[in-house]
């Protein structure tokens, strides 16, 4: 049996380099800054609000006197953490509003703004028939 790991040594005894990992293309766009930001914000909050039950319930147990104390800053960090949630979907919101939101090919709003850029185009190709027909009728009158 060999000692060299598998795939290191080709047929003749040459070194073949071994990928470690091979990069696959993102399956959904990465979320904007200021979006990425509040919802970091948000989980650092509730983490350390869930933490704060926990030792609120723990000390509650113990008939500690840091019980009371813990549960009255459980309930007000349980707001806080309410609070930054509405505020990941508000950023979202607010976000998707100023810079528009990713239309995908199949979209209905897409869909409907081909349509009427064809019925422009069309209208546009008429009038410039129509225009054309007006023109070549009055050359033919002045010509006689």
């Amino acid at each position: 049996m060999s000692s060299a790991p598998a795939g290191a040594a080709g047929a003749g005894g040459a070194r073949v380099p071994r990928q470690l990992w091979v990069e696959e293309p993102a399956t959904r766009w990465r979320m904007p800054d200021p979006v990425r930001g509040s919802a970091v914000r948000a989980v650092l909050i509730m983490s350390l609000t869930i933490i704060q039950a926990m030792v609120a319930f723990l000390c509650t147990l113990t008939e500690s006197w840091l019980a009371f104390p813990m549960v009255l800053s459980g309930v007000a960090s349980t707001v806080v953490a309410t609070w930054s949630v509405l505020d990941v979907w508000v950023t979202r919101q607010v976000w998707n509003q100023r810079n528009g939101v990713v239309s995908v090919p199949s979209s209905s709003a897409r869909r409907l703004r081909r349509e009427r850029r064809r019925a422009r185009r069309a209208a546009r190709a008429a009038q410039r028939d129509e225009a054309r027909i007006r023109r070549r009728g009055t050359e033919s009158l002045s010509g006689a």
